[in-house]
């Protein structure tokens, strides 16, 4: 009789085992990692970048490094999670198609604006800078552009980069105007300069860090912007434990004094 209890326990642990391997091969119901878990698994936070906006995320050429604003946080948040960061490729007209691949990285940090639009199909996180639309222009031809009016006439070229608000804004705002775009948002405030154009529409803290760095150039509209906008950090729906990972790193970064020391160390004012 012992025998065969001992023999039917047996036969029934075979079964539950069986069903268990059943249940976590290959019909994918194993429990997935979150997200923060998968990055600390991989051991490196993915940080997509079009490394083509100073002063907050720009690929030095020389160095192959980024460095600005976004990517002083990019670290923070990595070092947050324990984990490094690797900064990966992306443009702007490719950011929402290459945010959606699983596969190229976590978040997106490079001067990225909060809007509806993005909402509805991605997570953005709080701002933590904030921003708003105006124009670069030669020194010499500031006092010629007072308003949009002044900008939007059949005589005035005006220079964007592809794919973003600036060349949508350029599009809506401007349809009198002679609209150039250019493909390296970092060479246009040069080009400006060199008077292959008249105007870029860029934004506060892109216009404030070039009239800083060239002579040339000017902002006369950068106190009284045509917008406002705050900054953010650009994940996939879903990715919901993230995102309230970021929001905390940015509250602390807030409360701690961080943030306000970010703004010093690039020229911003602080407004939080």
């Amino acid at each position: 009789m012992k025998n065969k209890i001992t023999y039917l326990l047996l036969q029934l642990s075979v079964i539950l085992l069986l069903g268990g391997l059943a249940g976590c091969g290959a019909s994918g119901n194993s429990p997935s990692l979150s997200k923060i878990d998968e990055i600390r698994q991989r051991d490196t936070l993915l940080v997509g970048a079009t490394g083509d906006y100073r002063p907050l995320s720009y690929l030095d050429p020389e160095t192959n490094t980024y460095w600005g604003f976004d990517a002083d946080l990019a670290e923070i948040i990595a070092n947050d999670l324990g984990v490094t960061v690797r900064f990966v490729p992306t443009s702007w007209p490719t950011l929402t198609e290459d945010m959606h691949n699983e596969s190229l990285f976590d978040l997106a940090m490079c001067g990225i604006t909060i809007t509806d639009t993005r909402k509805e199909t991605m997570l953005m996180s709080e701002g933590y800078l904030q921003n708003g639309k105006t124009i670069l222009c030669r020194k010499d031809q500031a006092e010629r552009f007072s308003s949009l009016a002044d900008i939007n006439r059949p005589d005035v070229k005006v220079m964007v980069n592809p794919g973003g608000l600036n060349e949508k804004f350029a599009h809506e705002n401007l349809p009198e105007a002679q609209i150039v775009v250019h493909q390296r948002n970092e060479e246009i405030p040069a080009l400006i300069a060199e008077g292959e154009a008249d105007i870029m529409i860029t934004e506060i803290v892109e216009a404030s860090y070039y009239t800083q760095t060239d002579e040339r150039l000017a902002a006369p509209l950068i106190d009284e912007p045509f917008n406002h906008s705050l900054m953010g950090v650009l994940m996939r729906k879903g990715d919901d434990d993230l995102l309230l990972r970021v929001n905390s790193i940015i509250d602390s970064c807030k409360n701690d004094g961080t943030l306000k020391r970010l703004h010093e160390k690039y020229g911003f004012k602080y407004n939080f």
